[in-house]
């Protein structure tokens, strides 16, 4: 049987609070899934279940045949895990750090390959308290990759990273992919989880809201193209605009979300003219998965 993990009825409740309300995934072995959702949405719960780090209240996770609750050591031996925040001690070296971990699992990956494949070869050496967020993002990962995992679940891994290091950490994801590894990962960069997801799930409130590809999330959700002007050319709800399904307003941005974009653009320059205004600002793109996001989940601020 090959192996997936499926995730079914997972719930946990913090007195009133319901974290993660029977939750049910199923993550098709081999793939990047990616695990979306706002600040208090559920999803770096639902992982430290999966992982065995925090007991649900209802339930069961598979790996293949393995039930990860009943055979808690077998399972983590089969998973890597990278969290949000990482405590290292900070007197060893990178290399001492990754010899520790390493001593912990029956079968590992030799140190000298993780140290070459994250990039810490010059910073092997040096001791942890030193390195940059970048570094200890790297050693982070090289730790959940020391016991050669199957699947390997990641929390904002890239969180806190300039543009290069996301892009080289890209990279490692998709290496880890092409390994056959399972990936799971969350993560607040909406690029990011576009890009790397073979298949992603959108969960709030503890509840998955849909899941599918990125292109089907988006033909889903958010089919037509958009249209943006600035807020300040005047353009609102009062204003009606051929092939408009509605308008949105974000930032500084006026958004025309268009069934036709080529008549909406006519209209808009018509009205313009007519008001003697200057469109100012203009862009046409197709949706995102930030779009997606937004549509499902609401801009409101959580923290």
């Amino acid at each position: 049987m090959e192996n997936s993990l499926r995730i079914e009825n997972i719930t946990k409740h913090y007195g009133a609070l319901t974290a993660v309300d029977h939750l049910t995934l199923s993550v098709p072995s081999g793939i990047v899934f990616g695990l979306l959702g706002p600040n208090g949405a559920g999803k770096t719960t639902t992982l430290e279940i999966v992982e065995g780090l925090r007991h649900p209240d209802g339930g069961h996770v598979w790996w293949g045949d393995l039930d990860v609750f009943r055979n808690p050591d077998e399972a983590r031996s089969r998973f890597g895990v990278q969290l949000q925040t990482s405590a290292f001690f900070e007197l060893l070296t990178v290399k001492e750090t990754l010899e520790l971990f390493r001593s912990f699992y029956r079968r590992a990956l030799p140190v000298s390959d993780l140290i070459a494949r994250l990039d810490l070869g010059e910073k092997q050496n040096a001791r942890v308290g030193g390195l940059s967020g970048g570094q200890r993002q790297r050693l982070a990962l090289a730790v959940a990759l020391i016991n050669d995992p199957e699947v390997v679940f990641l929390d904002e891994p890239s969180a806190g990273l300039d543009p290069q290091a996301r892009r080289n950490l890209w990279e490692v994801i998709l290496g880890l992919k092409a390994e056959g590894r399972t990936v799971v990962l969350t993560t607040h960069y909406m690029d990011e989880a576009e890009c790397l997801s073979d298949r992603l799930a959108i969960v709030d409130h503890g509840q998955v809201l849909d899941e599918g590809t990125p292109k089907e999330l988006i033909q889903r959700h958010m089919p037509a193209a958009v249209v943006e002007v600035s807020r300040s050319v005047g353009v609102d709800a009062t204003v009606s605009l051929p092939g408009v399904q509605r308008m949105e307003e974000r930032d500084e941005v006026t958004m025309l979300i268009s069934e036709h974009l080529e008549d909406t653009l006519v209209g808009l320059v018509n009205w313009a003219q007519q008001q003697h205004r200057t469109i100012t600002g203009l862009t046409t793109r197709n949706a995102t998965l930030e779009d997606v996001f937004l549509e499902l989940t609401g801009r409101s601020l959580r923290e």
